[in-house]
């Protein structure tokens, strides 16, 4: 592996950053070379976010080019189809979470919501190779919708084990190192909900 990268897309609020500083630390785990990019749209909660997760031997630069992501994680599903036009590779891994959240251009109308299905679609024109589901609802049931990230983060894991250049170990480990120590065990909970429905998928 010269190089994988992932990108994560979402709204402000939805634990972006978590996520990429908790996948750059088991891949630093590994001795790899990590540089962590991020882009904000409104300075507020509710804006527009997505990180850039650059991972190999030599990395230099923290954004990555236009159809250079292996995996994306869209925490949320129009800003992910956003960032998947523009970065996702071909049959690169989409990990899709279908629970809409309006982000601003869209509340006050500079931009329309297509249907989940549409969006979809829209992956599948992409040759992305695409897991959706309502991952908010599996957060929801091990305990907090603020899990949600963490959800994806097993289901990535998962899905991708084969591929990422680090373990679920190393995963769980960089949890235990970023999450408050009274949140840890729930967020473990939530990584293993999420990698538990990843080995019963199916790929449509």
């Amino acid at each position: 592996m010269k190089y994988y990268h992932i990108m994560i897309a979402g709204v402000g609020g939805q634990g972006n950053l978590l996520l990429s500083r908790i996948i750059g630390d088991a891949a630093l785990s590994k001795g790899l070379r990590v540089r962590l990019g991020e882009t904000f749209g409104a300075a507020q909660r509710g804006g527009s976010v997505h990180s850039h997760v650059r991972i190999g031997r030599e990395v230099y630069g923290p954004l990555m080019l236009e159809d250079e992501a292996d995996a994306l994680l869209a925490l949320e599903p129009l800003e992910g189809l956003r960032r998947g036009v523009q970065y996702l590779k071909e049959r690169g891994l989409a990990i899709l979470n279908t629970r809409k959240v309006s982000s601003i251009d869209v509340n006050v109308g500079v931009a329309e919501y297509p249907t989940i299905d549409e969006i979809i679609e829209s992956f599948r024109k992409l040759n992305a190779r695409i897991v959706y589901h309502d991952f908010t609802k599996i957060a929801e049931e091990v305990g907090s919708p603020r899990l949600m990230n963490v959800v994806m983060l097993g289901v990535f894991a998962g899905i991708a084990e084969n591929e990422i250049p680090f373990t679920i170990e190393d995963l769980k480990t960089a949890i235990r190192s970023r999450v408050p120590q009274r949140w840890v065990e729930l967020n473990l909970r939530a990584f293993d909900a999420g990698y538990k429905f990843s080995k019963g998928y199916v790929m449509k």
